[in-house]
């Protein structure tokens, strides 16, 4: 199996000749069957381009659900035990296709609110505007062993937990493909930061990624600066070209992030370990995460107002709690502002 490439054709036919349980990720972004039917116009009386494509075209919701349940069987069967499919769908289609997965057996992680700042709005003002995608991120089953990496979401969302709402503009602009009419080349094409998001979760480097619904070539971009592999597949030739024509012109963005630095397993280093190598020393200060300092004593303990202790013992006891990681707790100033000393130990 050929990775980094686009297989033009059907997904189910192309998904049937790979080998089972070779695939680290999946993100399927299928047809919603949106069901739309006339001309959608704007205020100002310009037409609005939804989808209107044949590929969203089923007969009935019983023919949707077969073609959903054939590519569904095949990602099932290619995951590995370790891995984990995204699948996205709005109103129309979710949860027609969250049902499917739990009669398959897929263990539903959580459920991922995208929400978009900058939706088009409802042109008839008969609904509310609709400002929001949904997507399902399942392991192959409920026992299954897979990639959550915690501790780079966390970073990435301030110092934060990540939560499971995701407020991410849909692509417009230079990230926008084009037809050679000018307009947009494909309706649904996600945009970067959302699928940036999803490999930063749930893969490591050199992980395979499969997208049965590959459209223009967001998956295969993005997996390919975060230096991941990928396949796609796609069956419309207009898409396949663009995206191949994207991809190659994407650069490689080896950087802490795309590496899981903050998710490597720390050595073990103790933390007068960095006052003998100088990387610290007596009467530094340390920062809570609230900027609250604390001044390095001579016997590597910490003193805050009256209390002090190791970094562990010092930091369970301004929370008020039993026990504390105080190598996530406490924060150095440096030049790109507060950062928990773990990151000491990790580059020393």
């Amino acid at each position: 199996m050929k990775k980094d490439t686009i297989l033009c054709g059907d997904c189910i036919e192309k998904m049937r000749s790979f080998a089972p349980h070779s695939v680290d990720m999946i993100f399927a972004d299928p047809p919603y069957f949106m069901q739309t039917s006339g001309c959608l116009n704007r205020g100002d009386g310009t037409r609005f381009q939804g989808v209107d494509e044949s590929w969203d075209k089923f007969s009935d919701l019983h023919d949707y659900d077969d073609f959903c349940r054939l590519w569904l069987t095949e990602c099932r069967r290619i995951l590995k035990p370790t891995g984990t499919i995204w699948v996205i769908g709005s109103m129309q289609n979710i949860y027609r296709l969250g049902y499917l997965m739990q009669e398959m057996g897929f263990w539903i992680l959580n459920e991922v609110i995208w929400t978009k700042p900058n939706a088009p709005p409802n042109f008839t003002g008969t609904r509310f505007q609709n400002r929001h995608e949904t997507l399902l991120w399942c392991s192959p089953k409920k026992a299954s062993p897979y990639t959550f990496n915690y501790q780079t979401l966390k970073a990435l969302n301030g110092g934060k937990q990540a939560t499971s709402v995701w407020d991410i503009p849909i692509c417009l602009g230079p990230e926008r493909l084009k037809g050679p009419d000018g307009k947009k080349l494909h309706a649904t094409q996600k945009p970067e930061k959302l699928m940036y998001q999803i490999i930063l979760t749930s893969t490591k480097p050199g992980d395979l990624i499969l997208d049965p619904f590959m459209g223009t070539g967001t998956t295969g971009a993005v997996a390919k600066m975060l230096g991941r592999h990928f396949i796609g597949i796609e069956r419309e030739e207009k898409y396949v070209q663009s995206a191949r024509q994207r991809i190659k012109s994407v650069r490689v963005r080896m950087d802490d992030f795309a590496n899981l630095v903050l998710d490597k397993k720390p050595p073990k280093v103790m933390f007068s370990h960095l006052l003998k190598k100088g990387i610290l020393k007596e009467g530094d200060y340390l920062y809570t995460p609230t900027h609250k300092k604390a001044r390095i004593l001579k016997n590597g303990h910490l003193k805050s107002g009256r209390l002090t202790g190791s970094i562990h013992q010092l930091a369970a006891k301004l929370q008020n709690k039993n026990a504390s990681n105080g190598w996530l707790f406490w924060h150095i100033l440096t030049k790109n502002g507060y950062q928990p000393i773990d990151i000491l130990r990790r580059k020393n």
